[in-house]
C-alpha cells in the first residue's frame, strides 16, 4: 500500500505530463481483495502482474473464469550465474555478492546458483569468503550498513527455512547460515558449497541472501545445469572468450542473459521471463504490445462509395 505523500507526488507527475484526470487512477489494498476484484472483473481488458509464480497462476485462473483478458506476468526466477575458467576472478566475485545480496536477495532475478568451472572454482571461493568477512549487516539507513533486514516475520522464516533445508540435505555453510541481531528480521548473508542440483535450495526460489556454489567441466554442461530449472528469468555469463558468451546467450532459456555484468537495466532493453518465470516483456517497444489489440480493417477499393 502507497502512503498519502507517494500518491500526491504520483498525481504531481501525471498533472506534468498533461496525463488527464481519470485516465490512470491508483487503487490501494491486499491480493485478496483489491487484487482479485481486478483480475476477476469483467470490466477489465488486460492485467498486467508482477509478483510470485504462485500469484500468476491465480491471475490467469481469475481471467480465466471472467472475460478471458489478457495477462502479462513478470514472475520468480532461479537465475544461474556461470563463471568460466578464463573469468577475472575479482570481477566475477563481485558480481556474484551484488548479484545474490542486492536488497537483501528480494529479487526476482537474483543469481542464486552460481556455477563455477572447475579451474577457478577454489579461487574464487577464497577470494568470496574473504570479500564476505567486511560485509556488515544492519540498519539500512546507515551508509556502512550493506545489507538491511528481510521485508517481515513472514520472509524472514522462510529463507531460514531454507537455510536449514540446505545444511540438512548436505550441502556446507562457507559464510553465514543463521539470524544476526537480537531484533528484527535480520539473516547473514549466506553462501553454500558442495550443493547439488536436486537440492531445495538449489531448486525453488528463496528471495533472501542465499548463494548457492556448483562446480562444473564444459560448456555443455553449463548449457544443460543452467536451463534445468522451471524458471527462466535471467541469467549472468562472466568469460573473456566472445565465442563462448555467444554459444551461452544463444543456449540459455531466459529472458535476458547478461555477459560481464549484472542487474544492467535499461528502458529501452525488454525485460520478461520464460516458463515459469511468466510471459510478457516490460522496457522497450515490446512493452507496448501487451497493452495494444490488433484490429484489421479491410474496405474494397472497387466500386467503392469513395471512389
Amino acid at each position: 500500500m502507497y502512503s498519502s505523500s507517494v500518491l500526491n507526488i504520483w498525481r504531481s507527475v501525471l498533472e506534468q505530463a498533461g496525463v488527464p484526470d481519470g485516465v490512470i487512477n491508483v487503487i490501494t489494498g491486499f491480493g485478496p481483495t483489491a487484487g482479485a476484484a481486478i483480475a476477476s472483473h469483467m470490466d477489465v481488458d488486460m492485467v498486467s502482474f508482477t509478483g510470485s509464480t504462485s500469484v500468476g497462476r491465480l491471475v490467469m485462473e481469475a481471467s480465466a473464469r471472467s472475460n478471458l483478458k489478457p495477462v502479462s506476468l513478470e514472475l520468480g526466477g532461479k537465475s544461474p550465474l556461470i563463471v568460466f575458467d578464463d573469468a577475472d576472478v575479482d570481477m566475477a566475485v563481485g558480481l556474484a555478492i551484488s548479484a545474490n545480496f542486492f536488497n537483501k536477495g528480494e529479487a526476482c532475478v537474483a543469481a542464486s546458483r552460481v556455477y563455477l568451472q572447475e579451474g577457478i572454482y577454489d579461487g574464487f571461493v577464497k577470494k568470496l569468503a574473504q570479500r564476505m568477512e567486511s560485509w556488515v549487516v544492519g540498519d539500512p539507513f546507515d551508509p556502512r550498513v550493506n545489507q538491511g533486514p528481510q521485508v517481515d516475520k513472514v520472509q524472514c522464516e522462510r529463507v531460514l527455512s531454507y537455510i536449514d533445508h540446505g545444511k540438512r540435505e548436505g550441502a556446507t555453510v562457507l559464510t553465514g547460515g543463521k539470524p544476526c541481531g537480537q531484533s528484527g528480521y535480520y539473516i547473514e548473508p549466506t553462501v553454500f558449497t558442495d550443493v547439488k542440483d536436486d537440492m531445495i535450495i538449489a531448486k525453488e526460489e528463496i528471495f533472501g541472501p542465499v548463494m548457492c556454489l556448483m562446480k562444473f567441466r564444459t560448456v555443455e554442461e553449463a548449457i544443460a545445469r543452467a536451463n534445468d530449472t522451471r524458471y527462466g528469468l535471467a541469467a549472468g555469463v562472466v568469460t573473456k572468450d566472445i565465442d563462448v558468451a555467444n554459444r551461452m546467450t544463444r543456449s540459455i532459456r531466459a529472458g535476458v542473459v547478461w555477459v560481464n555484468c549484472y542487474f544492467a537495466m535499461d528502458s529501452d532493453c525488454p525485460f520478461g521471463g520464460r516458463k515459469m518465470s511468466g510471459f510478457g516483456k516490460d522496457d522497450g517497444m515490446h512493452a507496448l504490445d501487451k497493452f495494444l489489440a490488433v484490429k484489421s480493417v479491410v474496405t474494397p477499393v472497387y466500386d467503392s462509395p469513395w471512389l
